[in-house]
């Protein structure tokens, strides 16, 4: 196996305008989950169910961004430019979060759900 990076430096982007991305970021595709379905005599299959597509994580504050503005974003793309070369993308995306933000570091939480995620081929 080849040495290569799989972590690390990531570039957050929503509706374009790439954002102070800071820590750890999760995010979820939006694939349909699968849940066995058990009877008393066997596992008699599987139901489907629907996950929101989602990228989470923290930025830092800055003097250009508008947190009432990023509070209330919506049919925006959100992408993720991971360390390994993918880019995940969420689309018709809108702010979901609390909108918590603290002083010390000027760390505002993120979430934004969307009604599609797909990963980007380059």
């Amino acid at each position: 196996m080849a040495n290569r990076r799989v972590g690390g430096i990531l570039f957050f982007k929503v509706g374009g305008v790439l954002c102070n991305a800071k820590g750890s970021f999760t995010y979820n595709i939006g694939a349909a989950k699968r849940e066995a379905i058990v009877g008393a005599d066997s596992v008699h299959g599987f139901k489907e169910m629907p996950q929101v597509p989602y990228v989470e994580g923290s930025i830092t504050d800055s003097d250009e961004l508008d947190l009432e503005t990023l509070l209330n974003l919506r049919d925006t793309t959100v992408t993720l430019e991971l360390a390994n070369g993918k880019v995940i993308a969420i689309e018709e995306a809108f702010f979901a979060g609390d909108g918590n933000a603290t002083t010390e570091e000027g760390e505002i939480e993120v979430r934004f759900e969307g009604i599609r995620g797909r990963e980007v081929a380059e």
